[in-house]
């Protein structure tokens, strides 16, 4: 009979070992989520920021990677053993060889595709992680509402001016709105002020009136 150049440890350990090259998950290499600079914030302070809100980030999710390949080698390997037995009861040595070779490939798919979903949650933890402390910090965070600074009061509206000014005055303070007020209630009013409302709970509409003028004053 000739021989078979691979034996049931042989195909495992390949198997594994190419997990190992192509399908592990890592820590992420840093956030996906963009942030930008606070208010009056320099860019060099911004960088600084970043710098520890990575650390703080990296943190939140170590170790989680190592764990997420332990599983899916395992899984390879429960693989190579199951498939031998099956093909040793069926085919007798060579059927044991080639049980664990299929074996081995259908645990390792099985682990590569853990390994995929694991990458994907551990970036997701990792994201959070960081956009909490840049927000925490001052810096402008998509979905997480007006940034945590101290703005000062906007001066008084000039004599006669409308409710759209005096609403776009307040959304700029608050940091939903970032361009100068001209009483006219555009599109990037409308969007500004249906943000704030989901934010703060109201019955969203997206049009200036003197109920959310008095809440956007309310609010420091």
């Amino acid at each position: 009979m000739k021989k078979t150049g691979w034996t049931s440890a042989g195909v495992s350990g390949a198997v594994v070992l190419s997990l190992l090259v192509t399908g592990c998950a890592q820590t992420p290499m840093g956030p996906t989520v963009q942030v930008m600079p606070g208010p009056g914030k320099s860019f060099d302070a911004f960088n600084y920021d970043q710098a520890g809100c990575r650390q703080y980030a990296e943190g939140a999710v170590a170790g989680q990677a190592q764990n997420a390949n332990n599983r899916a080698v395992g899984a390879a390997a429960l693989g190579t053993v199951l498939g031998a037995g099956l093909g040793a009861a069926i085919g007798g040595g060579r059927g044991a060889a080639i049980g664990a070779g299929r074996g081995a490939i259908a645990g390792t798919g099985l682990g590569m595709s853990s390994s995929a979903n694991d990458q994907y949650g551990i970036q997701q933890q990792y994201d959070n992680a960081f956009a909490q402390c840049m927000y925490s910090k001052g810096n402008m965070v998509p979905g997480y509402g007006p940034m945590m600074v101290n703005a000062p009061p906007p001066p008084p509206p000039p004599p006669g001016t409308n409710l759209t000014y005096a609403v776009q005055q307040q959304l700029n303070r608050l940091g939903y709105l970032h361009s100068p007020p001209d009483g006219v209630s555009g599109p990037q009013t409308s969007s500004a002020i249906s943000q704030f409302e989901s934010v703060s709970g109201l019955p969203v509409d997206g049009y200036p009136s003197p109920q959310l003028l008095a809440r956007l004053q309310s609010t420091p």
